[in-house]
């Protein structure tokens, strides 16, 4: 099954400006325009595992599209075409490999802060606030318990790291000095609405959206000052946690729709940190999912698909 998975996008022709952990970021004909393509890897805990999953760079480019779409007039996005047939030319040439799985976006100034917004207490927080009460230096009312929902939605920034390195939770103020207070008001003003608009929605589906990440852009605007959009992808199972709404039980783990499957696998397996290069012993040999791990992880993203757009593949 993992072998049929896209693990590189190869595109010899094209500049490859950046491979992350899942996007290859190509140059193209047109300087304000990059080509994104969404390969099968997938990472968990700063991890890529050697193999991927099967169709996955897929269903992530067709959850980002359905929320481009949905949440347009909140904010502007880099998003511009998903249709190899109108790319440039020299992009449509490799149409059997991008079909699906390609966005053309517009080139951004890429904002420093990964954008996360907590609507329950799960995760990192979790662990945060079980030892200070606190989320990401945020005081929160005591008593709560693992996957309560949130008073109110909390807008939690991260550092942006460099591939490899690991995002460290920073408070609102110490993002602020990073990135001005005047443009961090207007990214958490961003986020905050997204994530409201993007859990009420998600709610009529079926799911709860309990957290996820946004990434933003700086592009020159029509006055000629600094705009602000949305880049990167958008609410999919790999930038978020969606769980069942129908199953949903405060004071312990959550079944998912998203990486936790993976991550809780690899727990399972070893990993800990100091082993993102292999198991213990095998250091620098990598993290090989089994296929049942490929299998359950590829169902719950075509799952979570299907309850948000009611579309599949």
């Amino acid at each position: 099954m993992s072998s049929n998975a896209l693990i590189d996008s190869d595109l010899h022709e094209l500049q490859l400006l950046n491979k992350g952990k899942v996007r290859d970021v190509y140059a193209t004909s047109d300087p304000n325009l990059l080509l994104f393509v969404a390969s099968d890897r997938i990472s968990a805990y700063d991890v890529i595992l050697r193999n991927g999953v099967p169709d996955k760079g897929k269903v992530l480019t067709k959850i980002s599209l359905f929320w481009f779409e949905k949440l347009k007039d909140v904010i502007p996005t880099h998003f511009v075409n998903a249709n190899v047939d109108e790319m440039p030319e020299e992009v449509r040439k490799y149409k059997t490999t991008l079909e699906g799985r390609a966005m053309l976006v517009r080139k951004a100034k890429v904002v420093p802060l990964e954008a996360i917004v907590r609507g329950y207490i799960t995760g990192s927080g979790w662990s945060e606030y079980k030892k200070t009460g606190t989320v990401h230096g945020i005081p929160l009312p005591t008593g709560l318990v693992e996957s309560q929902k949130l008073p109110e939605p909390l807008f939690t920034p991260s550092t942006k790291a460099e591939q490899g390195q690991h995002d460290e939770n920073i408070s609102p103020e110490k993002a602020a000095s990073i990135i001005g207070q005047e443009l961090y008001a207007k990214v958490e003003k961003a986020a905050l609405q997204l994530y409201k608009e993007a859990a009420d929605f998600a709610l009529t589906q079926g799911l709860i959206l309990a957290d996820t990440k946004f990434e933003f852009g700086l592009v020159p605007g029509p006055d000629g000052t600094e705009q602000l959009i949305l880049v990167d992808e958008l609410l999919t199972p790999d930038s978020s946690r969606y769980w069942p709404a129908a199953a949903y039980t405060p004071g312990g783990p959550q079944p998912s729709f998203d990486k936790q499957y993976l991550r809780d696998w690899l727990t399972q397996t070893g990993f800990r940190k100091g082993l993102e290069s292999g198991p213990e012993g095998k250091e620098g040999q990598g993290w090989v999912m089994t296929e049942s791990v490929v299998e359950g992880t590829r169902k719950r993203y075509l799952e979570a698909l299907k309850l948000l757009t009611g579309n599949s593949l």
